[in-house]
């Protein structure tokens, strides 16, 4: 069988890269999406229970961050973007304290809206340990709302959005499935705007549901690309190209940015070869938790600021070899990804 070659991905300047980063300041966006929050349960490992063959863990320390959308609106805000988020939380501690955070970072907070009833999804992993040893995940549970997103709450959502986008200078789309973010609204949102807009997307399952909605771009990871198409692409770069093709002529858009892990990234364009672009860094992660949350977010930024979907793409790969390299769910700050590029200007 014969081996597929990679083609060389385009070069950039990584200078006009760091213009574009100095911009971001200046941005305002529009977060609309599932808010999550991710626990994390610290313990050291003291024995294994007499009543199952489980190990007992002496708790030692509880965070709560956000995670999903809020991630990304963190990741926006510490770009130095001014973040709108404009979402859904239960009235249950999860919420409030999803809410508290963004007030301390100074968000304005007035988009996220409380529903009674409702549950802010949770999702909580257990890290165990031995003293002085690295902590590792043992187990993951996940809380999520048992009802839908109610209609009402759905309708003032719609006007919450509405009234920020005439605001903004772009919208960042952050669907993890729990009924905030709908294709129905971001189509309604974008088609009656009279100028147009960088809207991108990040959605975990049904990526095609916003095809014709006005998304400019979409950032699935290779795993989504296969759910979508029912297949496996691994290796096989000919069956990447043809997902990534359908799809773009689907979504009728204007870039598709597939992460794919230690195999970097890749990039289509309408008329344009698919731009393979490495990973940046150490292709030995950390902790991948939200770094595709990282990656929407610097991608969504550069975009808005002028930058090609390539240039938007390259910076998309520094922040998200720098977020993997953190252990939890993280973000990556300015300055970060400013001394990232000026790394690889200087080589030094």
């Amino acid at each position: 069988m014969k081996k597929q070659k990679q083609r060389a991905v385009p070069a950039v300047d990584y200078a006009v890269l760091g213009d574009f980063v100095h911009q971001f300041a200046t941005r305002k966006v529009v977060l609309f999406g599932d808010f999550v929050a991710d626990e994390f349960q610290f313990g050291e490992i003291a024995r294994v229970s007499r009543e199952a063959p489980v190990l007992i863990l002496r708790h030692r320390e509880t965070r709560l961050v956000p995670g999903g959308g809020a991630n990304a609106a963190n990741n926006l805000a510490d770009f130095g973007a001014r973040v709108l988020p404009v979402t859904a939380v239960g009235d249950d501690a999860a919420g409030d304290s999803l809410i508290q955070f963004f007030r301390a970072k100074k968000v304005d907070v007035s988009g996220i809206l409380r529903v009674k009833g409702w549950t802010t999804p949770v999702k909580t992993r257990f890290l165990a340990g031995w003293a002085h040893t690295a902590q590792q995940q043992v187990l993951r549970v996940d809380r999520e709302p048992r009802t839908p997103l109610p209609q009402d709450a759905q309708a003032k959502l719609l006007k919450k959005l509405r009234e920020r986008l005439s605001r903004a200078d772009a919208l960042a789309v952050s669907d993890y499935g729990f009924g905030v973010a709908r294709p129905e609204a971001v189509r309604e949102v974008l088609q009656k705007r009279k100028s147009s807009l960088i809207a991108t997307l990040d959605a975990r399952h049904d990526l095609t549901a916003y095809a014709g909605t006005g998304i400019t771009a979409a950032t699935p990871n290779e795993s989504e690309l296969e759910s979508l198409h029912h297949t496996t692409i691994g290796r096989n770069l000919g069956e990447l190209e043809r997902c990534g093709r359908e799809t773009l002529v689907e979504m009728k858009a204007a870039a598709l940015l597939v992460t794919r892990g230690r195999d970097g990234m890749a990039l289509f364009e309408p008329g344009k070869p698919t731009a393979h672009i490495p990973i940046h860094g150490s292709d030995q992660a950390v902790d991948v938790t939200g770094a595709g949350d990282s990656v929407l977010a610097a991608f969504t930024l550069a975009l808005s600021c002028g930058a090609s979907p390539l240039e938007a793409a390259h910076l998309a790969s520094i922040a998200g070899g720098i977020v993997v390299m953190k252990p939890g769910t993280a973000t990556v700050r300015r300055e970060e990804l400013l001394a990232a590029i000026r790394l690889e200007v200087t080589g030094a």
